[in-house]
């Protein structure tokens, strides 16, 4: 059987490897065809895919990838019911522009859906900063444990919020009562770390209610936050199992324990 713990270790420091030659290089940042995702692949996304690409292929795995810019690909000569899910940089637009608010993305499971996610991690880019989680064994941040804040009042509450989309008219409505209860409002362009810095305490709480997000963007923060303590769940709150596919879109909300979750929910759902 595979030592998957070990071999994603690898593949995100060989990703690493190939993307420092592009980060902070927008000239180097040449958009091209769409990825499965739906957004333009850059350089430096489609070099960190194949550097996981090969390391899995050197340590001669078998499994299904599922990854932001190649979509669905079958790794390997013999079945599998393990998938290898990535984001190979989330938060290219950071990064390409010197941001240093950007990681790689890699979670692998032994079935189809988010529930079946084992293994994660978060690597941040540039920061010596790796995020890690086994199911039923915890989360770490460079190999120690971590855990989510106990704050509880949504006003003392840091709270990440993704405001990222064209139909910003639209949806800021949904976020008045939201804006009106807190006080500490953040977003650093990059949703895997900012669901990480709930998971370690930085922060108290995100929220992403576009429906924009990919799944491959969260899935590995997803285990993290979990592992630690934290709560994530869907904005109507039931449990956040989707396909993994490169097409699905999420949408949710996280924090450091439930009783923050209610009162931010609460803010939400207020007129």
């Amino acid at each position: 059987m595979a030592d998957w713990p070990k071999i994603v270790q690898e593949c995100v420091q060989e990703m690493k490897k190939a993307a420092q030659k592009y980060y902070g290089a927008p000239e180097k940042a040449i958009s091209f065809n769409i990825g499965a995702g739906g957004d333009r692949s850059k350089k430096i996304d489609l070099a960190a895919e194949k550097a996981l690409i090969d390391c899995l292929n050197k340590h001669e795995v078998s499994c299904t990838l599922v990854s932001e810019e190649a979509g669905t690909k079958k790794i390997g000569k013999e079945p599998s019911e393990y998938y290898v899910v990535t984001d190979p940089v989330d938060g290219t637009t950071n990064a390409v522009h010197g941001l240093p608010f950007c990681a790689h993305v890699v979670a692998v499971a032994d079935g189809s859906y988010l529930k079946n996610v084992e293994i994660a991690i978060v690597s941040d880019i540039v920061h010596d900063i790796t995020y890690t989680a086994q199911k039923n064994k915890g989360a770490f941040k460079n190999g120690r444990p971590i855990k989510p804040s106990k704050v509880k009042n949504i006003q003392d509450a840091v709270i990440g919020i993704d405001l990222n989309t064209i139909k910003i008219e639209d949806f800021l409505p949904k976020l008045k009562g939201l804006f009106s209860s807190g006080k500490h409002f953040r977003h650093f362009g990059a949703n895997a770390q900012e669901i990480c810095y709930v998971a370690d305490g930085s922060t108290d709480a995100f929220v992403d209610i576009r429906g924009k997000l990919r799944v491959t963007d969260m899935v590995a923060s997803y285990l993290i936050l979990r592992e630690s303590g934290g709560t994530i769940l869907t904005p109507e709150g039931s449990e956040l199992n989707v396909p993994l596919e490169a097409t699905q879109r999420v949408s949710f909300v996280c924090a450091a324990n439930n009783e923050l979750y209610k009162s931010v929910m609460e803010a939400l759902n207020s007129k």
